[in-house]
């Protein structure tokens, strides 16, 4: 007789060849459905859907987390166009009407459900004086529960937008009215604080300017410009799927395969020869990070979030995390076409275009090549220099963790990225299937090693604090992290020790992997104050803490 085992043996190998070959034939025509699939054929790699840069993402196999969670609503009906975003300029004392409306937008050529503020994407660009005060009577007309958060403003706790801690949400229909004070001139934004991850990816954003009183303030120029950059994630004809409740992308966040500049697929500029510009670059992207360049020029640095640089200085590129502000200034002495674009290990990718045409400027401005020294910062950073060395009142680790059913699964790592940017999705069927229900990313208290809403550190109102922040490599997964502070703004102090030597006062700061950062920093209002990581999907899966201010 045969050895049955032989036999056995010989079954299994041919179930596992025809097992292979129908996998293989099924995940191509997958991921060739949904624009993701590598021309190549690396698993991994995908061709940007822009110009073969890569862009982001590997491949996605299957659009359903755990448990086939019922998906976000995604009907047309009801919706109307979006409207190009408008600039509203309001004055001291002046009460505003916002909405969060439901409209439909044309991204890769298909009809798509988003969200905006007054039928406008992205929102309508709020411009104010410094000193001022406003009412804004928000009203929700989504289908979803919402609140406003206005982004490094220094206001009063119960306008912060954070539902259930400095206000109720508002739901569907409901109206809530928001009084903001403008202390301090810069650049800011508005967006959800409530579902973040899939209210500021269908377009709840806006910009607020707040002018100084001060003309010379800023350089002369001949125009500004805001850009929004911003990516989203398009699965064949609609965005990738959202569930009720539940935050899927939770290890890595949900990268983009689209870009989006103000709104637009393909952003161009047209600008004269000779134009001096400023730009207010806003990263509003769930995740993305972006080293961003406009052709060969050598861009002017201002100012980060907020605040103005103690000194400007030029530089080819700047890096920008989500929730982050870059204030610059470029000049286009000829005239052509500059592209502006991310430049990362990875490769670049365009964002948008600037068409320089040959007629000149009617007002060239000179002293572009001279650098300024802001003395009005250096005075507001002067009387804290004192802080500078004091020891730290609060030591953080960022960190992650598996939960709920994931618990004691040691093989989630999805390493083998040597740089400390996370420049695109590392596995995105791991990471599209990975939820706020098996991972937890932590902010860890060294001293009590309590975490996230379990910290909340008591502050005295304008006591002057330095806080020290780790995010060594390790845990479930290891990634940079924008750590945003409400209701304050900082000074980075250091970056692995070396101290920083151009300040600028700002609420959030990039915390790299394996990087460790100090800051220092008061707060001038009472109340509860949150401060979290601006990866949306961060954000929902726990990583947030907070500073109780008296």
């Amino acid at each position: 007789m045969q050895n049955p085992i032989k036999y056995a043996l010989f079954a299994l190998f041919i179930i596992f060849i025809f097992a292979s070959s129908y996998f293989l034939v099924y995940y191509t025509a997958f991921t060739k459905d949904i624009g993701l699939f590598s021309q190549d054929g690396l698993i991994g790699v995908m061709p940007s859907m822009q110009n073969n840069n890569p862009l982001d993402t590997g491949m996605g196999m299957n659009p359903n987390p755990p448990g086939n969670l019922a998906s976000v609503s995604r009907t047309l009906a009801g919706t109307n166009p979006v409207k190009d975003s408008k600039e509203v300029n309001l004055s001291d004392g002046s009460t505003y009407a916002l909405s969060a409306d439901l409209v439909s937008k044309t991204i890769n050529g298909q009809q798509i459900r988003m969200y905006s503020y007054n039928g406008e994407f992205p929102g309508p660009t709020l411009r104010v004086k410094q000193g001022s005060t406003i009412n804004v009577n928000f009203k929700n007309n989504l289908d979803v529960a919402t609140t406003v958060h206005w982004h490094g403003i220094r206001l009063s706790n119960n306008y912060d937008g954070v539902p259930d801690v400095t206000q109720s949400i508002v739901k569907p229909g409901e109206i809530f009215t928001y009084t903001l004070n403008f202390p301090d001139a810069g650049v800011y934004w508005y967006h959800p604080h409530a579902e973040e991850d899939l209210q500021q990816e269908l377009g709840l954003y806006g910009a607020i300017i707040v002018d100084s009183p001060s003309a010379s303030y800023y350089n002369p120029v001949n125009l500004e410009q805001i850009l929004f950059l911003d990516d989203i994630l398009i699965n064949k004809n609609d965005v990738y799927p959202f569930y009720n409740k539940v935050t899927n992308f939770a290890m890595m966040g949900r990268f983009g395969n689209t870009i989006l500049v103000n709104g637009q697929e393909q952003f161009t500029l047209n600008l004269k020869k000779g134009d001096t510009v400023r730009f207010f670059a806003i990263d509003s992207a769930n995740t993305r990070t972006l080293n961003v360049s406009i052709g060969n020029l050598s861009l002017k640095m201002i100012g980060s979030d907020g605040g103005k640089y103690e000194q400007e200085f030029f530089s080819n590129s700047f890096i920008i995390s989500p929730s982050e502000r870059a204030t610059f200034e470029a000049k286009f002495d000829n005239a052509g076409s500059y592209d502006i674009v991310s430049t990362t290990p990875l490769g670049t990718t365009i964002l948008g275009k600037i068409l320089v045409h040959g007629v000149s400027t009617d007002n060239d401005i000179s002293g572009f090549s001279s650098l300024r020294a802001n003395n009005d910062v250096i005075s507001s950073i002067n009387p804290y220099r004192q802080y500078f060395d004091k020891p730290n009142d609060f030591n953080y680790t960022l960190t992650s963790k598996a939960i709920g059913a994931m618990q004691g699964n040691s093989g989630m790592q999805m390493g083998g990225n040597p740089y400390d940017i996370e420049w695109q999705d590392p596995d995105f069927s791991q990471n599209s299937m990975s939820t706020n229900m098996g991972i937890s990313w932590v902010i860890k208290d060294k001293n009590t090693a309590k975490e996230n809403l379990d910290i909340n550190q008591a502050v005295a109102k304008n006591k002057t604090i330095k806080i020290k922040i780790e995010n060594p490599i390790g845990g479930v997964d290891s990634m940079q992290h924008p750590i945003h502070i409400h209701g304050a703004n900082f000074l980075v102090l250091t970056r692995n020790g070396v101290k920083n030597t151009n300040l600028v006062w700002k609420d959030t700061v990039l915390v790299k992997k394996g990087e460790t950062v100090e800051i220092l920093t008061y707060f001038p209002n009472s109340g509860q104050w949150m401060m979290h990581c601006h990866i949306s999907e961060h954000l929902s899966s726990g990583m947030m803490s907070m500073f109780n201010v008296r």
